[in-house]
């Protein structure tokens, strides 16, 4: 039966996958149809770009980029007798990250491990790779990023490996995660150029992890193997080994770098250095115009010498990503994309990871595998990206008919695969604290040597309903599901001033990590306050008389009131004087620490004592000195206390 003509109707069979690989110098669509365990590719058309709407793979220019790919969904439409709704496209660019983190979760007890207790391992990993990107990369701290894809590397339970953490029973769990991120800009452009040319995307995957579905099967992924799609613009990488794929990256050199050392040798445009390039292998002499209106004619052998230089770096960088990203040499390497049939970048890449020549091939062969077709050949190493977009969907349940309803509006689904809710959250823009919550941090301080505790708000847990049924993390996601989901709200800090653990007031001397503090200051975390009671002296007893206290001029002295009195001491018993006379006294003068030696006649400090160490000059006085204690007015036979805070000052 003819595949092909069964779909030439008003409109395409829910089951056939649309792809468009939109490429940084040409955009390539293909629609294929599944049948039994290959898919029958039914169509390809190409175009390429009039003007440079794309820059390393990111869309630059929305309009012209939806201008090229409405031209080849027009063509397909011809040949296919069908209209196109739905679409499945890849993200490259340079704006392509990844981050590998260890994420460590310990439950309150050693329990049965569930499904939610995985998903939310995973959520937290995921939430972790993020925050260690954005701390890594300050200066897009601003960008939102979507989540397009992680990999498991490994679980672990109490410190033991495992492959499945599911039924197990444990403690402590642990996960190695790869996530990839792209900034908000490069995925909306992506669906902006879609939505131009009225076409609804039903998947986004990224185009390293699209081409090694097409260049390398599941099947040998066992194996520790490399996949380079080298575009125009951007070298595409991706590893495997141990039946996953382990990780992806870019290289920013590639094809465009060898075109441009063209038209810098033979003074040619753009277009024209194309042509050279991609006649490089198919004649011994080339023609072309230079940009001055001569004719020249070049031979092969001088094209190669030309392009040498770029060609090494690009092989060199290539070969620097593959180590870089595999963590050492893999066994093997895939070339893909059309930049892999440039004459002598395979022997390049050999040279440069210093690898057995029969271990790098250009990919293709293994195409036939997953895909078929009788109208076209398929082992065009350039069709990696069209072909694995169309194998992705194919064989998973995403394909063009999937779609998630998030809050009333469509969910943006990037990575092909079953799906759990918080699989849905995450590429959405959620991240674990929004599903699981934060209580508010505590505030811990020091009162006198005792721990207190201020405790932070408790967060308010999310909602998340699947199909208006109460729904978990881990229940999976099917198609036509709607999906509500209000994020957990943070609990508040803890906030404490000083008066929260103590009373104020002239009893009392305070000290806030060993500075004296007088009035109701907010508390922070760590803070060590002291507390100390100042106790009268029940034997003290005060009584006027006529003496005044003699002036010193320019000194601002205490109220009348406090002038006329003097001091009288009543005896002590013998066990308090020895202990006056072996104590010293410790003040802090303008906030500096002062210790004065006992008296010899055992007699207490009074403040007129230090008036000396205060570094003014008394007979020379030109302004109107202040005498404070305790961030009060002082007069000069007031009697100082150990850590008395004293300020001498002129104004």
């Amino acid at each position: 039966m003819d595949n092909r003509n069964s779909i030439l109707t008003d409109t395409l069979p829910d089951q056939a996958i649309f792809a468009l690989d939109i490429g940084t110098r040409s955009i390539i669509g293909m629609v294929g149809m599944p049948d039994g365990e290959r898919i029958h590719i039914v169509a390809i058309e190409r175009a390429e770009h009039t003007k440079r709407a794309m820059i390393d793979g990111q869309i630059e220019d929305i309009e012209q980029v939806a201008k090229i790919a409405g031209q080849v969904k027009d063509r397909l439409e011809r040949k296919l007798g069908c209209k196109l709704n739905k679409v499945c496209v890849a993200a490259a660019g340079r704006a392509l990250r990844t981050e590998s983190v260890t994420f460590e979760m310990e439950l309150s007890r050693a329990q049965k491990i569930d499904a939610e207790s995985v998903s939310k391992l995973e959520a937290g990993a995921i939430s972790e790779a993020e925050k260690m990107f954005m701390d890594r990369e300050g200066k897009d701290s601003d960008r939102q990023f979507y989540l397009v894809g992680y990999t498991v590397s490994r679980y672990y339970l109490d410190n033991y490996m495992i492959s499945n953490l599911i039924d197990h029973h444990g403690r402590v769990l642990k996960a190695d995660i790869i996530a990839t991120f792209l900034p908000t800009e490069v995925v909306e452009s992506l669906y902006s150029a879609m939505h131009k040319i009225n076409l609804e995307v039903a998947s986004l995957t990224l185009e390293p992890i699209a081409a090694i579905n097409a260049a390398i099967p599941q099947n040998i992924r066992l194996l520790n193997l490399a996949m380079v799609d080298i575009g125009a613009g951007t070298s595409d990488i991706a590893v495997c080994r141990d039946g996953s794929v382990t990780g992806y990256t870019m290289a920013i050199l590639a094809g465009d770098e060898i075109t441009e050392s063209i038209m810098k040798e033979y003074l040619v445009d753009f277009e024209t250095a194309e042509k050279i390039k991609a006649e490089i292998d198919e004649a011994e002499e080339i023609q072309f115009t230079d940009i001055l209106g001569f004719e020249q004619t070049i031979t092969k052998d001088s094209i190669f010498q030309s392009i040498q230089e770029a060609s090494s770096r690009l092989c060199e960088e290539i070969s620097e990503k593959i180590l870089e990203i595999n963590g050492g040499m893999p066994s093997a390497v895939f070339l893909a994309g059309g930049g892999s049939r440039l004459s002598g970048l395979k022997e390049g890449i050999v040279e440069h990871l210093k690898i057995d020549s029969k271990r790098v091939a250009i990919a293709g062969n293994n195409f036939k595998i997953n895909a078929f077709s009788e109208e076209y050949d398929l082992e065009n190493p350039e069709y990696a990206t069209p072909l694995g977009i169309v194998i992705s969907a194919g064989f998973n349940i995403i394909n063009d008919s999937y779609r998630i309803v998030l809050n009333d509006r469509p969910a943006k689904i990037f990575r092909n695969g079953s799906f759990t809710v918080m699989d849905v959250l995450m590429m959405n823009g959620y991240n674990y604290q929004d599903m699981i919550g934060r209580s508010g941090q505590n505030l811990v301080v020091s009162v006198n040597g005792k721990r207190t505790i201020f405790y932070g708000e408790k967060a308010e847990p999310s909602v998340l309903k699947v199909n208006g049924e109460e729904a978990q993390l881990s229940d999976p996601v099917n198609s036509e599901d709607w999906i509500v989901f209000v994020p957990a709200t943070h609990g508040k800090s803890a906030k404490a001033k000083l008066s929260d653990v103590t009373k104020l007031g002239p009893d009392k001397l305070i000290f806030i990590n060993e500075e004296r503090i007088h009035s109701d200051i907010p508390l922070k975390s760590g803070d060590s306050i002291t507390i100390e009671e100042v106790i009268e002296d029940e034997d003290l007893s005060i009584e006027e008389d006529e003496t005044d206290v003699i002036p010193v001029p320019g000194i601002h002295s205490a109220p009348a009131e406090m002038k006329s009195t003097s001091i009288h001491l009543e005896p002590v018993s013998e066990s308090q004087n020895k202990e006056e006379v072996r104590g010293e006294l410790t003040v802090f003068l303008n906030e500096k620490p002062l210790t004065l030696p006992p008296k010899p006649d055992n007699q207490p400090y009074y403040l007129m004592d230090i008036l000396e160490y205060s570094g003014l000059d008394f007979k020379n006085l030109t302004r109107q000195v202040m005498l404070e204690i305790n961030g009060e007015s002082g007069y000069f036979q007031q009697e100082l206390h150990s850590r008395d805070s004293i300020k001498i000052y002129q104004v």
